[in-house]
């Protein structure tokens, strides 16, 4: 199918030349999938070989591939060129995350979106564990993730730490492949980073990633603040539905925005207080979150945070 371009309609003159820029390529044209999965990439070609020959290898279920390529000077575009079954935008500029996962949205032909980094590796059974699991859940209020096996230890709770390599030279993935069902953990409270799943219903509602954290840092918990506020209680992550993660290959060299400071501003608690005390991040879950109010001492330390912030 030929590429189609986004037209001026008359936005602000920034907003003009990045929507003149940016060309779809639709090659699954009205098919219907399981599930969708938008991957962000940046100049990572090699990542972004090894996660999508992983989604092909490892997925039961139909499953449709969107990429999003920013700047592609690697070959990126080329090489996207010449698959026949992955659907993809690029843009000549990087977009960063936000702006990057919204304008995919007319490309998706599921009910799920399943939010991707392009350094990652899926596991097999990791969409038919998804789909098992939204089925017994019976509604669209959810935000699921995969849990992720990472080689060193970021502090973070809900993270199982192994080395099967610390970048895609050394990947194991023979070793990999033998040994991660070893790794199953419990299902843990506070859904929030990638690989995420959410209804397409759901991500409307809220208007999806928010561009105030554009390039994207603290876009994760921003978005699952907005699902709390609309509502949604469940938030969890499927200890055998796994990943390889080889850890922020992208965003190491990308000039961060002061998202930490913006989620404050925004919201008037840290993201830390949202995490762990209304997510209760990395708990082991027992069923959706409680409606929780802060206890005084709480809601005192974050409104000094947002004075000094300010």
């Amino acid at each position: 199918m030929l590429p189609y371009t986004f037209h001026h309609i008359g936005l602000t003159s920034a907003l003009n030349v990045m929507l003149d820029t940016l060309t779809k390529y639709q090659k699954t044209g009205n098919s219907t999938f399981a599930l969708t999965i938008m991957i962000p990439t940046w100049n990572n070609l090699k990542y972004l070989k090894n996660c999508i020959k992983s989604l092909q290898k490892n997925s039961t279920h139909k499953i449709q591939i969107i990429v999003i390529v920013n700047e592609g000077k690697d070959g990126t575009k080329e090489w996207l060129e010449k698959q026949n079954d992955i659907d993809f935008i690029h843009s000549p500029s990087n977009l960063g995350i936000c702006y990057g996962l919204n304008c995919v949205r007319s490309m998706v032909r599921s009910e799920y979106l399943v939010y991707v980094n392009d350094d990652m590796y899926l596991l097999p059974n990791w969409d038919v564990v998804i789909l098992k699991e939204i089925e017994a859940i019976g509604s669209k209020n959810f935000m699921l993730s995969c849990t992720a096996i990472e080689p060193i230890d970021t502090g973070n709770p809900c993270v199982v730490v192994k080395d099967f390599g610390l970048d895609i030279e050394h990947f194991d993935e023979e070793r990999l492949l033998k040994e991660y069902k070893n790794l199953y953990t419990n299902d843990w409270n506070g859904s929030t980073w990638p690989p995420t799943i959410v209804h397409v219903d759901l991500w409307d509602l809220v208007g999806g990633l928010s561009i105030e954290f554009s390039p994207g840092m603290y876009s994760d918990p921003d978005f699952s603040k907005k699902l709390y506020e609309a509502g949604v209680r469940n938030f969890k992550g499927l200890g055998n539905s796994m990943v390889y993660h080889f850890v922020s290959k992208s965003t190491k060299r990308i000039k961060k925005n002061r998202g930490k400071r913006t989620f404050l501003l925004k919201w008037g608690i840290t993201s830390r207080t949202f995490s762990e005390k209304f997510l209760k991040k990395g708990k082991v879950y027992n069923g959706e979150i409680e409606t929780i109010k802060l206890d005084k001492k709480s809601v005192l330390i974050n409104k000094l945070k947002k004075i000094i912030s300010c």
